[in-house]
């Protein structure tokens, strides 16, 4: 992305956000999830971070909150309610602390023995609450952070708000204090007043925390005692006679000696790390909450250090949101492909920057058949929303048209097939090849190349292919090395572990031989000793290959003449390669296997003794197979072939040999066992 396309995104981010903040924080009526907003606002961060001159006062990574309704009297907070910055994972966590530390640094202090406090992100809405001589004076909305909504009679019929403070411990009750805490809704009574709201033909609320927002807002205080509120405290803005607590923890035990309802779920840990597994234990363990959560919060638990670490923009430096993985995402469809499945049925499949849903990376969501794409009127270079139905299967639910930049494409379904060029009907919604064998084609040419003598990916058996076409997730070979867990992952019985083996396996062959990758290619007629052969003649030219482009770059330069001097190799052969790398999607098929990784290590040599000896296998070796057989006679200099001739040195006879040693024994070609054979690589 340049600058200006930077600048343009920028723009565009900023508008959509204020837009549906609006929506969320002043009228409490969203039209997109919170999932959606946060990797928008967290994409617009990204993008200002990076171009860090193009930040403007009014961005809504500088602002807090929403305007207060002026159905409402405006109050002001003795001290600005600030927000917190958003991390989606422990990467981002550990770049937060790092940033911490440098800043601090330079001011005397450390990290280094910190704690730090972990509290549930509650799904509900922030509240300030002021008090004299231990009663409830006032209670307000966040508002803008600075100007709030006056709420006082709402909060006085919640029930874990106190209207009179005590004293259960060793403090005495402060003469004023300004406590801020979250209210919030019980998922059973969020669900009671949906009921009731369908019953009486009435607008659904979209979540809890829209409802808790809608009911502290109500101009009759008898609403909201009918919606039986919940709250939690959490922090002190301010207390006098002061009282200095040496830590965030220390708090949270002021507030509960003086009556306060304080979340017994928090907790005090000694690193990051314990953190981050605080998040995770409670991501996996959420639905025993009676309420929503949707992540946590952490705060450097020393106060000397996070008041020293200061504000940034609108939010403090020592204190972060760690959310829990969105249920829904934004996504930039990069483009369009067609898979072909085992029936010859052309699927749509859309391209994507890789995006966290569910706790899974997606990069590809099926997009079923052209009907559907006019439906979402979804175009190449969309953003979109992208979810997962059922937690499994990726989905797009909708494009976002008010961030398009008039450089979108629409997507037109081929009327040629991509794997043989026959013509594509119409069978209902779907689009069919008309070659009723091309399917099945297409899936055998996939499995060749995870064969033995091809790249050799142990797990991928017909049947894990064959859901990788299913669904949408492999169009073409170099598709394979590009799969990703969370790719896999969502697949019917393929569990986390299965997909960590099967991208552990893949990733592990994409270094490989160039006669290996020349016989995967399934070129019609190639074996593996012509692929040998190629990759030697190959090998032997000026430039060193080392990834799939550089051998069409080589072999496009040949003529049916010239694959025809290369040894055993006649003109059936030699036509079927030329047409081959004289094909555009074929050169564009290289170009994507480099774009996945896969490139080529140099021929393994141990030595020359064999080298001009041309060995013939027939039969079963009981000791090695026929892959580990020729690569040893090749790592020593000597050629394998499939046939036969005057040419061949030896033919090496296992148990059950075919016609092939009868053949030698007529021709007067030398025939060895299998421990001769052994003897003659070991000597």
């Amino acid at each position: 992305m340049t600058r200006e396309e930077a600048k343009e995104r920028i723009e565009k981010l900023r508008r959509i956000i204020d837009y549906h903040r609006a929506l969320y924080h002043s009228f409490d009526s969203p039209e997109i999830s919170d999932a959606v907003f946060d990797t928008l606002k967290n994409e617009l961060e990204e993008l200002e971070y990076e171009y860090p001159d193009l930040v403007t006062p009014d961005s809504p990574t500088q602002k807090i909150g929403g305007r207060p309704l002026d159905k409402f009297k405006k109050v002001a907070h003795e001290e600005p309610m600030l927000s917190l910055n958003d991390a989606f994972s422990a990467r981002e966590m550990e770049e937060w602390r790092d940033r911490v530390e440098n800043y601090i640094s330079g001011r005397g202090k450390t990290l280094y023995g910190a704690s730090f406090y972990c509290e549930l992100k509650i799904d509900g809405l922030a509240i300030e609450l002021v008090y004299e001589n231990g009663v409830l004076i006032r209670g307000s909305t966040r508002g803008d952070g600075i100007f709030g909504e006056d709420i006082t009679q709402n909060m006085l019929t919640i029930t874990d708000v106190p209207k009179k403070l005590d004293c259960f411990g060793r403090l005495e009750v402060p003469s004023r204090l300004v406590a801020r805490g979250e209210i919030f809704i019980a998922k059973k009574e969020f669900t009671r007043i949906n009921k009731e709201q369908k019953r009486d033909g009435l607008k659904e609320y979209a979540n809890p925390r829209n409802l808790a927002a809608g009911s502290v807002r109500q101009l009759d205080s008898r609403v909201t005692a009918g919606r039986k509120l919940k709250s939690f405290q959490y922090d002190i803005s301010m207390i006098y006679p002061k009282v200095v607590f040496k830590t965030h923890e220390e708090e949270h035990k002021a507030l509960a000696s003086w009556g306060f309802t304080v979340n017994p779920e928090n907790r005090r840990v000694d690193s990051l790390e314990k953190a981050c597994e605080f998040r995770d234990e409670w991501e996996n363990s959420r639905g025993r909450l009676t309420y929503e959560v949707d992540g946590i919060v952490v705060f450097i638990n020393e106060n000397d250090i996070f008041e020293i670490a200061g504000v940034v923009g609108k939010a403090p430096r020592g204190g972060i949101a760690y959310k829990f993985s969105p249920r829904e995402a934004t996504a930039v469809v990069q483009n369009i492909k067609i898979q072909v499945g085992r029936t010859g049925v052309l699927t749509p499949v859309a391209e994507l920057s890789p995006v966290q849903v569910s706790g899974v990376t997606i990069s590809r969501a099926t997009l079923h058949n052209e009907d559907e794409i006019r439906r979402l009127g979804l175009k190449i270079g969309d953003t979109v929303i992208v979810t997962r139905a059922g937690d499994v299967i990726p989905k797009i639910t909708k494009v976002i048209t008010e961030l398009r930049t008039g450089k979108e494409k629409n997507f037109i379904m081929p009327a040629r097939c991509p794997i043989d060029n026959s013509k594509v009907k119409r069978d209902g919604v779907l689009s069919k090849c008309s070659n009723p064998k091309c399917g099945a084609r297409h899936r055998e040419s996939l499995y060749h190349v995870v064969s033995r003598g091809a790249f050799d990916i142990r797990g991928l058996g017909r049947k894990i292919m064959d859901k990788f076409l299913d669904e949408g997730l492999i169009s073409d070979a170099a598709d394979i090395f590009s799969l990703s867990e969370g790719d896999i992952e969502v697949l019917d019985r393929l569990g986390k572990k299965s997909a960590e083996n099967i991208v552990s396996e893949i990733k592990s062959k994409k270094k490989t031989t160039l006669a290996r990758f020349i016989f995967g290619l399934g070129i019609l007629h190639i074996g593996e000793e012509t692929a040998a052969d190629l990759a030697r003649i190959a090998s032997d030219g000026r430039k060193k290959i080392r990834i799939p482009s550089e051998v069409g770059e080589f072999f496009a330069a040949y003529s049916t003449d010239d694959f025809e001097k290369i040894n055993d190799i006649g003109p059936k052969i030699a036509e079927s390669l030329r047409e081959w790398f004289g094909r555009k999607e074929n050169i564009a098929l290289l170009s994507r296997f480099d774009k996945a990784g896969v490139e080529f290590e140099a021929p393994k040599q141990t030595g020359k003794k064999l080298e001009g000896k041309t060995f013939v296998l027939t039969g079963v070796l009981k000791t090695l197979d026929r892959e580990e057989a020729k690569e040893k006679i090749r790592t020593l200099g000597g050629d394998t072939s499939e046939t036969v001739s005057k040419k061949t040195s030896f033919v090496v006879a296992g148990e059950s040999p075919g016609s092939k040693k009868a053949k030698a024994e007529r021709l007067g070609v030398k025939t060895i066992n299998e421990s001769e054979f052994l003897r003659m690589l070991s000597e």
